[in-house]
């Protein structure tokens, strides 16, 4: 079965062809993205329309791209999926309205993704994919949640963020260190120049029970931080950056490992976006390795990324 998706729910045009069979594992087959960084960088963040404009150029020739990469004719898929959301709303019609066409040209069935799950699910495209049950930490730019997830479709919600998510912590905080969009990755750069150390930020909802979460009062001090910072020391942004960093890994750290203990669970998979994030990751593997636990990230078949 050969199932080819459409992602446009935000800055970031992608298509991608699976295919599965009964008797193993899905196999990625080709994928193409375009990146909108250059068009929205003049803007320091998402520009709606400009994103809906630029998803409706791209879909159709990445489409074709990644048709040729897996050397599928079109009227071989046998499934067209697409993002349904969350999302931006113009963006994801732009991909709804693209996968319905198709999907009725060619008979076949158009079949709409929750956002968030295509994040919980794309570790089962690696080479060593979990199993069942598992925890799951889902950090992305607008979502930040542990799960406890039995198999596909159900899912336990374990914690949930109450304000800002983690994402959205570190854009916000790059913006108010004057870095450029995207602002998660801008700042991961400047803090490998700092020290972590340097200021005393806070780690919102850590010392709770609770397994949600908060950055809100995160963002208000590294604002209160920064609107002091001396402008022509580089160093002190850096030192910012790099104590905003630990602060947010501390806390994404630390509620993952008390999902885990809580559940009994010895399986951890990290989606989303902000899961791209080296230091998250060294400090999660170490963590994990300490208690037994495997740990997994997304990657494709051709670059397994699991750790014991």
């Amino acid at each position: 079965m050969n199932i080819v998706g459409i992602e446009t729910s935000c800055d970031e045009t992608g298509v991608a062809l699976v295919r599965a069979s009964g008797d193993g594992l899905p196999v990625l087959c080709g994928q193409a993205l375009h990146s909108q960084i250059d068009l929205h960088a003049a803007y320091g963040g998402v520009v709606p329309e400009l994103a809906s404009r630029d998803h409706i150029r791209r879909v159709l020739p990445l489409l074709r791209q990644v048709l040729a990469q897996a050397e599928t004719a079109l009227d071989d898929l046998d499934v067209v999926a697409y993002t349904r959301g969350p999302g931006l709303a113009g963006a994801l019609l732009v991909g709804a309205g693209i996968a319905s066409s198709i999907a009725a040209a060619l008979n076949r069935p158009a079949v709409g993704v929750h956002h968030l799950e295509g994040h919980l699910l794309s570790p089962f495209l690696s080479a060593d994919p979990p199993t069942f049950p598992f925890v799951a930490l889902l950090v992305s730019g607008g979502h930040t949640q542990l799960l406890r997830v039995s198999d596909v479709g159900r899912y336990e919600l374990l914690g949930d963020t109450i304000d800002d998510a983690a994402g959205e912590a570190f854009d916000k905080s790059a913006k108010l260190l004057g870095l450029g969009y995207p602002g998660g990755p801008a700042l991961a750069r400047l803090a490998e120049f700092g020290d972590p150390h340097a200021y005393a930020l806070p780690r919102p909802l850590l010392n709770r029970q609770s397994l949600d979460f908060s950055f809100a009062g995160l963002k208000t001090a590294v604002r209160n931080h920064a609107a002091r910072l001396d402008s022509t020391c580089e160093q002190a942004r850096a030192d910012l950056a790099a104590a905003t960093q630990q602060a947010i890994v501390d806390v994404l750290m630390r509620k993952s490992i008390a999902a885990l203990e809580s559940t009994g669970l010895e399986r951890l998979v990290v989606a989303g976006g902000v899961g791209a994030n080296a230091s998250l990751r060294e400090r999660l593997v170490s963590e994990c390795k300490k208690r037994q636990v495997q740990v997994f990230f997304r990657s494709w078949r051709s670059a397994p990324t699991t750790a014991r």
